[in-house]
């Protein structure tokens, strides 16, 4: 199957990603040609596949050091693989193209927990990845070879296995003439910069720190679960920013990190807030909610002022992600960048929020051509690596036994 897919000019790739918000599955259908900087991207389809509450729930237990054990981890996975499996249905239903038509699959899987600092072992120093979503149940379900678990390799040469995108964002956003920013706000907000007419070589890239999972966290507190998000930012409209909160919440050991460096949903946990609220006692919710969305529009700000803008001139900041649909955090960050040009990626060929499941796509394409799709520079790993395993696909695929 894999001679076939390397003997056609152009491949149609589904592109599956979770993120850590686990709300739902982006699912993306592009067709691919060429390879390397020369690919060009065609998004034929793309949606997102919401998750229910529940399995939200459950997936957010299992996340951490002191998630669920190893009865439910193995369950999930193969439950979120079956998930994934009716996706690229889906998706490719949307898109009006036979499944059995479609060549590969980019599955990212579900992160349950992310450990890049190196931790002592007996006779080794290890790091460590999990994403969740059997790639074998993906194969079988649909008969396509599926691409997946693409940080571990980059992390077996000493990488953070984060960020994945700057790969992509450099295909997409690079400018001859203009240094451009590309700041995705998912459930942890990540940064890409590069030097008008540079090299993929000298891009940076990092997660700045908390994107939206503070705030999501804090509005599913406050709420009951009746709400996940703070939509349009109107809680945090509503609330004034506390000043002593914010404080604590910048003495996180993670901002005065220098890059490389990653973090995710964990790193900026419950734990973390609890122990940051105790210095605020009676906040109200509307403060809390102001004052998480100043804390990832400053800490964003501080990141890239530090890390960025000090080592170079930018012109243009790109946002993509939920975060990039709240006007309150927008605002937020535009006050902490004020010399930057900012502007929605939807006003670009890929819209933002098909982004991360384009990403997928163009990955697994880059593994299956034998193409390293990781940017040391932005990871700290050694060299450049060919990430992800490859699953065949079964001739059987849905139709079954």
């Amino acid at each position: 199957m894999l001679s076939a897919i390397l003997e056609k000019k152009e491949r149609l790739v589904i592109g599956l990603m979770s993120g850590t918000s686990a709300d739902g599955i982006d699912a993306a259908l592009v067709r691919l040609t060429g390879q390397g900087l020369s690919t060009r991207i065609q998004l034929l389809a793309f949606d997102v596949l919401c998750l229910s509450p529940a399995v939200r729930e459950r997936l957010l237990a299992a996340m951490g050091p002191a998630g669920r054990g190893n009865r439910d981890l193995c369950l999930l996975s193969s439950y979120l693989g079956e998930l994934f499996a009716h996706a690229c249905g889906h998706i490719a239903q949307k898109a009006g193209v036979p499944l059995a038509e479609v060549d590969l699959v980019g599955l990212h899987g579900q992160t349950l927990y992310h450990h890049p600092a190196p931790e002592a072992f007996p006779g080794f120093t290890v790091t460590g990845t999990l994403q969740v979503g059997s790639a074998a149940v993906v194969a079988e379900r649909t008969g396509l070879t599926v691409v997946s678990d693409f940080r571990s390799r980059d992390m077996a040469v000493g990488g953070q296995g984060a960020p994945l995108a700057p790969y992509l964002d450099f295909l997409l956003y690079h400018h001859r003439a203009r240094g451009r920013i590309v700041l995705n706000i998912g459930g942890i907000a990540n940064a890409t910069s590069m030097l008008a007419d540079s090299s993929l070589e000298a891009v940076r890239a990092f997660d700045t720190g908390p994107g939206n999972c503070l705030m999501d966290a804090a509005v599913t507190h406050y709420t009951g679960g009746k709400q996940t998000c703070d939509t349009d930012g109107r809680i945090a409209l509503s609330g004034k920013i506390h000043r002593g909160l914010l404080e604590a919440l910048l003495r996180h050991p993670y901002f005065p990190l220098p890059p490389p460096k990653s973090a995710d949903r964990t790193t900026f946990g419950a734990d973390y807030l609890r122990a940051a609220l105790a210095v605020a006692p009676g906040i109200s919710p509307q403060d809390v909610v102001a004052t998480l969305t100043a804390l990832t529009a400053q800490s964003i700000g501080t990141a890239v002022l530090e890390h960025c803008l000090q080592r170079g001139r930018y012109e243009e900041m790109i946002l993509s992600g939920g975060g990039a649909k709240n006007p309150v955090l927008v605002q937020g960050i535009r006050q902490a960048l004020p010399k930057l040009f900012i502007t929605d990626a939807d006003e670009y060929d890929i819209p933002g929020k098909a982004k991360e499941a384009v990403l997928m796509a163009f990955l697994a394409h880059e593994t299956i051509l034998g193409r390293a799709g990781n940017v040391p520079a932005a990871t700290g790993a050694k060299r450049p690596v060919v990430l992800g395993s490859v699953t065949p696909g079964s001739p059987k695929g849905l139709s079954g036994e």
